[in-house]
């Protein structure tokens, strides 16, 4: 099963229920958009979104004259995809090393993602490092150690406790040293001190800055989408705290329903990298809104 088949399959009763709706004989009443909207808040979407959704849903049905649902759905699709199809940042590297500071709560796959990451730097012949700049979680070091010897990178770290910020310095400094083409830094998800997360976050950053302006070129969160809505509000806040440049979406190969991406992207006008659809190594792909928004709503024939 390729990777398109697993993120099809994992979204698969969002979108048998959407296409439910969206019946052949459909009639563009108040029954219908009450119909739609009740799945799409059912697929993660949330509120806000939704009612935003089937809003333009509903001029666009007007403006284009829409007769058939297979008129309605085209135009939905077409909608959402463009809705997903934030403009990137960067798409070059080009201060050495290029920065990548990855952020998140424990359990989304952090570690994990930068690993598939730096597998994917590595096959692209970049040089890659790892920095071990979650301190706090047992194992965590350790976990990353694994991936720098699988991918054959680079890898810095302390003892486990020691400040995160003098790791991520470190790292910084031995990547520059080394010439390196990509820092890869993971961070702590939690901490077992009364220190605030968002605090300990911005003193990495501060601390990389002071040497390295550029430094960090990027900011990824990444999201377990089976959380749902409170991704976005893990979102809101790293976003407030840090000002992220990209979102890497994980775990849309099991019971995910895929609409929180679409809450994500409007409320904080930030791209999505990255999308996660399994365990393997090569299950870490570049996010394809098309694609995506075909996954999620398919063709009224497939239903």
């Amino acid at each position: 099963m390729n990777v398109f088949s697993r993120l099809k399959s994992g979204l698969s009763k969002t979108r048998a229920q959407i296409a439910q709706i969206v019946g052949r004989d459909t009639a563009f009443d108040q029954s219908f958009y009450d119909s739609l909207e009740e799945a799409l808040i059912a697929a993660d979407v949330g509120v806000d979104t939704t009612l935003d959704i089937i809003e333009r849903l509903s001029r666009r049905i007007d403006e284009h004259g829409a007769r058939t649902a297979e008129d309605a759905y085209k135009l939905l699709k077409e909608m959402l995809a463009s809705d997903l199809r934030v403009v990137k940042l960067h798409d070059e590297f080009p201060p050495r090393p290029w920065v990548i500071l990855v952020v998140g709560v424990n359990g989304v796959g952090k570690t994990t993602t930068i690993g598939k990451m730096a597998r994917e730097l590595r096959e692209q012949h970049k040089s890659v490092m790892l920095g071990a700049a979650d301190t706090f979680r047992a194992g965590a070091i350790e976990q990353l150690k694994i991936w720098a010897e699988r991918t054959d990178a680079a890898f810095v770290s302390q003892h486990e406790g020691a400040d995160a910020a003098s790791v991520a310095y470190d790292a910084l400094e031995a990547a520059k040293s080394r010439r390196a083409d990509v820092l890869l830094l993971d961070t702590a998800g939690r901490l077992h001190t009364k220190v605030n997360l968002m605090n300990e976050l911005d003193k990495i950053v501060r601390v990389m800055k002071r040497n390295t302006p550029h430094a960090p070129n990027e900011i990824l969160l990444v999201v377990d989408a089976t959380t749902g809505q409170n991704a976005l509000k893990q979102a809101e806040t790293f976003h407030k705290a840090l000002g992220l440049t990209g979102l890497v979406i994980t775990k849309l190969d099991g019971t995910a329903k895929g609409g929180m991406a679409l809450s994500l992207t409007r409320k904080l006008n930030v791209p999505i990298r990255k999308i996660g659809v399994g365990e393997g190594i090569a299950d870490l792909q570049d996010f394809d809104p098309d694609s995506y928004v075909e996954a999620m709503f398919g063709n009224l024939d497939e239903e």
